[in-house]
Order: C-alpha cells, then structure tokens, then sequence
C-alpha cells in the first residue's frame, strides 16, 4: 500500500493526484471529509452569548418604573383631595395609587423588567405616599396625630440612619423584612379604610380601632428591628476599620 505524498493531501492545496476525482480512492474520500471537518464553516460562527436581562439593566425608563414614577406624581393629587375635602376622589386616586403599585410589580418580575432604578424607586414611591396621605388625615383630623407623629418618626429615623452611615463611610443597605412588609400593609389598608369611611359616610370605630393598634404595634416592631440592624452594622464596621 502506498504512503500518501504531501502532493495528494488535498489540504494543501498543490495539484497533484488528488486534483482527479476519477483516481480518487475510499482513504482520499475520508481524508477530504476530515478535511472538510476541522474547518470552520462560513456564517456558522457562534453568535456572542446574551446574558438574560443584560439589556434591561440600563433601561431605566421601562414601563415598571414609569408607572412608579405616575404613582409619586399622583401623590400631590391625592393630597390636594383631601385637604379640599373631595374624599371621594381622594379614596379612588388611594386606590389607584394601590393598584398601581401591584401592576408595576407583577410587570417587573413577569417579563424580568427589574432595573435598579426601580429597586430605589418602588419603596421611595410608596413611602412618599403613606407619609403624605398620613400628614393631610392628620392635619384635617380624620386620624390621631399621635400615629401621625409615629408613623413619620419611623420613616425619618431609617433614612437618618442610612444617611449617617454613609456619611460616617459605613453605608448600609436596608432589605425589607417581613415586620416591614406587614407594617406597610397594616398603614395602607387603615388609611383606605378611613379614606372609605370619609367617602361614603359610613362609620368603622371597631376596624378603625383595631387597624391603627396594629400599625402602632407594628410600626414599633419595626423601629426596634432596623434600631438593632444600625447598631451591629457600626459595631461590624467598626471592628473591620
């Protein structure tokens, strides 16, 4: 059997035996195939990978976020509302603000539209919007201004202390837990009620009473949870320093 010069390797591209497809034989058939294997075929290179959600990053001015930016600019609105004593447009536009805020939700997470603008701006909106509804009930005395003054001290000691911390080079990043979500439950759910009562004229001392002792019990658990998370923060960052 004869060894194969370099002549009839047909990689090489010198004319020789194998420029004859009628003197080819089954090894010159395999060699062309192998050939033909370990070059890359044109327009097959793979394309670079995407990274889910890579785009969306950046995109800032998604729909999420823009339906949160109408619910802070619905804020005013509401208030105006309820200081010019329209409690029934005051109750829709609280409600709409809600709902608003279970939509921008669901589209975030439903078609992965999550951005860290929104992650900022979600809790911001919806602290804008208890704080505000809370200071104009208070003003007009529909609620006590008792839970007016702690519902506001809550929100005005977590921001302080973030801005201290970081101020101080010992930023800290504030996760909701789950105190904090059934306090702002219990927040929005009695300031609708109230809203309601107003609007409609109908009377609900005993669900009135029982809601505003649960934000109170609340709002306190959740001060002591962020108190003690402040304090073993500094406490951490002092002994890394």
């Amino acid at each position: 059997m004869r060894a194969s010069s370099d002549d009839d390797d047909p990689r090489n591209g010198s004319p020789g035996r194998m420029s004859d497809p009628s003197r080819w034989g089954a090894g010159d058939v395999l060699s062309i195939a192998r050939a033909s294997d370990s070059q890359p075929a044109l327009g097959n290179a793979h394309p670079p990978t995407r990274i889910e959600g890579q785009d969306r990053k950046g995109a800032v001015l998604n729909l999420p976020n823009l339906i949160t930016l109408g619910r802070i600019l619905l804020v005013p609105v509401v208030v105006w509302a309820i200081a010019s004593n329209e409690m029934q447009a005051a109750f829709v536009l609280f409600l709409l603000a809600g709902v608003s805020d279970a939509v921008d939700g669901f589209l975030a997470k439903r078609f992965h539209m999550k951005s860290e603008l929104g992650a900022y701006l979600d809790p911001l909106a919806d602290k804008v919007l208890i704080v505000s509804i809370y200071v104009a009930l208070g003003i007009t005395e529909a609620i006590p201004r008792w839970i007016v003054i702690l519902v506001v001290s809550r929100d005005i000691l977590i921001v302080g202390g973030i801005m201290l911390a970081a101020l101080l080079g010992k930023p800290m990043r504030v996760k909701p837990v789950l105190v904090s979500k059934l306090n702002t439950a219990a927040q929005i759910v009695y300031a609708c009620l109230v809203l309601a009562a107003l609007a409609f004229g109908f009377t609900a001392e005993t669900g009135e009473r029982a809601l505003i002792v649960a934000v109170a019990v609340l709002t306190l658990a959740s001060i002591g949870f962020y108190v003690r998370e402040w304090v073993v923060h500094m406490s951490a960052a002092e002994l890394d320093g």
